[in-house]
C-alpha cells in the first residue's frame, strides 16, 4: 500500500523540522523531483494520525508508532480519515490501482478508454471536498496529501481555495511539489512552504546501493549523476533497465547518429537524456566539468558552439510536446541526426 512506506534517510531532519516548525494547516512540500516529497507528506500524515501515546508530543512532535489502529489502518489503506490526490496516471505506480481513482464515472457505468489523466481534475476535488465536511472518524484529524500539487489543473486549484483558506474542524493538507512555479500564487500564499533538497551524495549512493542498484559503487555513482543527484530517479531508471555502460556510450552513438541508442525509452526520457547531453558539451565548451556524463565518455575536440546551441534549442521546443509525438521513432531519428551534426569537431 502506498501508506506504507519506509522513511527515507535523507528525510529525517526534513520530517522533524515539518513536525516541530509547521505550524500551519497546510504545508508545502517543494524540492526537485525525485527526492521524497510524496514519502515525507505520507510520514506527515501518518504522524499526524497516529493514536500512540507519546508524552513529548505536545512540546516535540514525533514521528508516527507504526503499532497503532490509526497506523495499521494507513497500512492497510483504509484510515477513513485519510485521502490522497494522485493523477490517474500515477495510480498504477504508486499501487492504488485497485483503490478508487478519484474521477467522476463516464455515463452509462463503462469504464473509459482514453488515455489515463496526468492532471488532477476537479472531479476528484469535489470528492475531496466531500470527504473534508465530515468529522473525523478516529477524532485526531484528517487529512489531505496531493501529489504532485502542480497537477492540480486551474478548475480544480480553483475549487480547492475556499477549503485551503478556512479548513474545517481539523483538516491538514500536505501539498508535494517539485515545480512550486506551476502553481496558482494563491495556492502557494495559503500554505507554509518546507524546503527539500538533493540528498548528500554518500547518503544517496548508499541507499542505491541498498536498493540493489548497480553491480558496484561506480554504477550506481554514474545513473546517480545521470539523474542530476536524484537516487529516487535513479533507481527508476535502473529498474526500467538503463545501465551504467549504456549511459556512458550515449554520447560516442549520438555522435555516430545511431538512433536505435534511444529506441526503447519512453519519449519525454529520451529527450531529457539528449538535452542533459547537449548541457555537459556547452559545460565543456564554456571549461566547467560536465554534470551528467563521465567525462571521459564525451569528446575530447572543441565542438561548433552555435550547431549545439540550436540542437538544444530544437530539444527544448519538442520536449513540450514529448508526452504525446506523432511519430515517436521519427522524432527521436531526427533529434539524433540533429546531435551527430552538433556533435562534429569544430575545424
Amino acid at each position: 500500500m502506498v501508506s506504507k512506506t519506509e522513511l527515507l534517510p535523507w528525510l529525517a531532519q526534513p520530517l522533524a523540522q515539518a513536525l516541530s516548525q509547521g505550524r500551519s494547516h497546510a504545508l508545502l512540500l517543494q524540492g526537485p523531483a525525485g527526492v521524497g516529497q510524496l514519502e515525507l507528506a505520507l510520514q506527515l500524515a501518518r504522524a499526524w494520525l497516529c493514536e500512540a501515546p507519546r508524552p513529548q508530543a505536545a512540546t516535540q512532535p514525533e514521528p508516527a508508532c507504526g503499532h497503532c489502529p490509526s497506523c495499521h489502518l494507513l497500512d492497510a489503506g483504509s484510515h477513513p480519515d485519510f485521502m490522497l490526490l494522485v493523477p490517474d496516471a500515477l495510480r498504477e505506480q504508486l499501487g492504488l490501482e485497485g483503490e478508487g481513482d478519484g474521477e467522476a464515472e463516464p455515463k452509462g457505468g463503462k469504464a473509459s478508454k482514453a488515455k489515463p489523466s496526468r492532471e488532477i481534475k476537479v472531479e476528484a476535488v469535489r470528492q475531496m471536498l466531500a470527504f473534508a465536511q465530515t468529522s473525523a472518524a478516529r477524532g485526531r484529524a484528517k487529512v489531505v496529501v496531493i501529489h504532485p500539487a502542480e497537477a492540480l489543473n486551474t478548475v480544480a486549484a480553483n475549487a480547492l481555495l475556499k477549503t485551503l483558506e478556512e479548513p474545517a474542524g481539523l483538516l491538514r493538507f500536505a501539498l508535494s511539489c517539485s515545480a512550486p512555479e506551476q502553481l496558482l500564487p494563491t495556492i502557494r500564499s495559503r500554505c507554509q512552504p518546507i524546503a527539500l533538497h538533493l540528498p548528500p551524495r554518500e547518503l544517496a549512493l548508499q541507499w542505491l546501493h541498498q536498493q540493489g542498484v548497480g553491480a558496484d559503487a561506480d554504477e550506481a555513482a554514474v545513473l546517480l549523476d545521470a539523474t542530476g543527484g536524484r537516487p529516487q530517479e535513479a533507481l527508476r531508471w535502473s529498474e526500467d533497465g538503463v545501465a551504467a555502460q549504456s549511459w556512458k556510450e550515449l554520447p560516442r552513438r549520438v555522435a555516430r547518429g545511431e538512433a536505435a541508442a534511444l529506441s526503447d525509452w519512453p519519449v519525454p526520457r529520451a529527450i531529457s537524456a539528449l538535452q542533459r547531453l547537449v548541457n555537459d558539451l556547452l559545460r565543456l565548451e564554456h571549461g566547467a566539468p560536465p554534470a551528467f556524463f563521465p567525462r571521459e565518455a564525451l569528446p575530447t575536440r572543441r565542438l561548433v558552439r552555435d550547431a549545439l546551441l540550436q540542437w538544444e534549442g530544437q530539444l527544448r521546443q519538442h520536449a513540450r510536446h514529448a508526452e504525446h509525438p506523432l511519430n515517436a521513432g521519427l522524432l527521436l531519428e531526427s533529434l539524433v541526426a540533429q546531435g551527430r551534426q552538433a556533435m562534429r569537431p569544430a575545424r
